[in-house]
C-alpha cells in the first residue's frame, strides 16, 4: 500500500511571502540539562559532585525542511512516512480507512506533508491542487480539483504529519501539487481535523 501511496506523494514546494504561511514548504521540544546533586559522605569528608553531561538538544531547524518565517515543511519520503506511521496511531488509522473495501490511499490519490512551527500553532491549514494530464490521448496538464485540509494544534517545534486525501481514483495517476501550509494562531469555529475536496468543473 505504501509503495502505491508514494507514487502520488510528489508535490511542488513553493514559498509564500506570509511569515505564517508556507507554500510548501515547514520539532521536538528541547531537552532540559540536569546534574546529579547527590553527595556521598565518607569519614566526614564530602566527595565531589558527579556531573552528567546534558543530553544534546534536538536539531533545529529540522533537517530537510523548507522554511518561511516561523513555519517549516517537508514532503516525507517513503521511508520517513512508514517510520512516522509506525509511531503514530492517528496516521495509522487514517491510512487504514477503507473505501469500498480498499484502503483509502489505494483507492484515491493521496499526498502528505510534514509541518512544524517555531512558536507552535493553534491549527494548521493545508491547501493543494490535484493535477494530471487531460486524458489518455491529450497530455496537456490541468487541475482536476482542490483540497483544503485542516489539522490540529502543535506545540513549539513539534512536527506533525498531515495526510492529504483527494476523491479522485488513484488509477488516473493524478498528483497533489502546489501545496501551501498556513500556521494559524487565532481561534476558529471550523471542524478540526477536516478535509474538503472540490472537483474543478470542466468547461469547453
Amino acid at each position: 500500500m505504501i509503495k502505491r501511496l508514494l507514487v502520488v506523494f510528489l508535490a511542488t514546494l513553493l514559498i509564500s511571502p506570509n511569515a505564517n504561511a508556507l507554500s510548501v514548504s515547514p520539532s521536538p521540544a528541547p531537552q532540559e540539562m540536569f546534574k546529579d546533586k547527590n553527595i556521598t559522605l565518607v569519614k566526614l569528608s564530602a566527595k565531589k559532585k558527579n556531573t552528567l553531561s546534558p543530553s544534546p538538544s534536538p536539531k533545529w531547524p529540522p533537517l530537510g525542511f523548507k522554511s518561511n518565517g516561523e513555519v517549516y515543511a517537508k514532503i516525507p519520503t517513503a521511508k520517513e512516512l512508514v517510520g512516522t506511521a509506525s509511531n503514530s496511531p492517528v496516521l495509522t488509522r487514517q491510512l487504514a480507512q477503507l473505501v469500498d473495501g480498499v484502503r483509502i490511499c489505494e483507492k484515491y490519490s493521496c499526498g502528505a506533508v510534514q509541518l512544524a512551527s517555531l512558536n507552535g500553532c493553534t491549527w494548521w491549514e493545508v491547501n493543494a491542487k490535484l493535477q494530471g494530464t487531460t486524458s489518455a490521448t491529450d497530455k496537456t496538464p490541468r487541475i482536476f480539483g482542490t483540497l483544503r485540509t485542516l489539522a490540529r494544534a502543535t506545540a513549539p517545534r513539534q512536527i506533525t504529519t498531515v495526510l492529504l486525501i483527494s476523491k479522485e481514483d488513484i488509477a488516473l495517476q493524478h498528483v497533489l501539487k502546489g501545496i501551501t501550509a498556513t500556521c494559524h494562531h487565532d481561534a476558529t469555529n471550523e471542524k478540526i481535523p477536516s478535509s474538503i475536496y472540490t472537483p474543478v468543473e470542466i468547461t469547453d
